[in-house]
This record gives structure tokens, sequence and C-alpha cells, in this order.
């Protein structure tokens, strides 16, 4: 009794050690495949963003893209606004209509494709950030001190971005 006793208990013990080997052999490979899904996961995720950035980064092309001919058609915007104001002068209404149309519609054409002109007036305060200063003459009054007193030309945006900033002059 004691042999075959002994022998049932080496069995056991070699059973015990299988099954605890193969324990741990499925955690290690649970362990593993929690490794490679947290891997996946993290790859997934860089590539989310990757995608979303280079999506952002196309469309902000696309909206820039035109900026070149935009800014070398604002010579030709100022030109436009010059002889508007020396034909209104003139007697020949027929001619001020002609060019108002023309600018007019080369205006909507711009604003169509994202161009706006940046809104400044006589009298709004002067900011470093949005104005460019050509030059400070005597303020002709105290409420126009470090105040716009001239917009000698306009500024534009394409977007959310100023391609040319107003030249303005100020009160000092």
């Amino acid at each position: 009794m004691s042999k075959k006793n002994k022998k049932e208990d080496i069995i056991e013990e070699q059973m015990e050690e299988q099954l605890v080997e193969e324990i741990s052999v499925e955690e290690q490979l649970q362990e593993d495949l929690q490794k490679e899904k947290d891997k996946f996961l993290r790859l997934f995720a860089e590539f989310e963003n990757y995608k979303k950035r280079t999506t952002k980064e196309r469309i902000e092309l696309f909206k820039t893209a035109s900026q070149d001919v935009m800014i070398s058609l604002l010579p030709i915007l100022d030109d436009f606004d010059r002889a508007h104001s020396e034909i209104s002068k003139s007697k020949d209404k027929d001619l001020l209509k002609g060019v108002e149309l023309i600018s007019n519609k080369l205006n909507d054409t711009l604003k169509s494709k994202g161009l706006v002109q940046v809104k400044v007036e006589q009298g709004d305060v002067f900011n470093a950030d949005d104005h460019e200063a050509i030059t400070q003459i005597p303020a002709p009054s105290k409420d126009l001190k470090g105040k716009i007193i001239e917009v000698i030309e306009k500024g534009y945006a394409l977007g959310d971005k100023v391609i040319r900033f107003p030249k303005v002059v100020i009160g000092q």
C-alpha cells in the first residue's frame, strides 16, 4: 500500500506541476495577448491622429492655395478704388457706372473665394497687431490721440489669415 500510495503521490505531484505549468503558460499567453492588444490600440490611435492632422493640413492648404494670386490682385483693387474716386469727380456718370460694375464684379468674385476687407475706420484705436502705422502726425483733437486718423491702404484677409494689414496714419 505504501508503494502504491507513493506512486500515486508522485503521479499526483507531477500532474499538479503540469497543471501549474499549463496555467502559467496560459497566463503568459494572456499577458502577451494583452500587450499586443495595447500595442494595436496605440498604433490605431496614432494612425487616427495622423489622418486628422493631414486632413486639417490639406484643408488649410486649400484655403491658402490662392493666397499668392490674391496678393497679386490687391494692387488692382487699389487701382479700382482710385479710379472710382477720380471718376466720381467728373460729370460722366456712365463711365462711373461702368467702373463700379466691373469693380463690384471683381470684388464679389474675390469675396466668393474668401477674400475679405479688414474693417478699419477713422477714429478706431490703433493696434500694432491689426494695423501697420505709416506715420504719426499731431492729433487734430485730443480724442484722436493714439487713434487712426487716416487709412492710407486697405487691408485684406483670406479666410482667417490677414494677407495685407491696413496701412494707417495715427495721431500723436
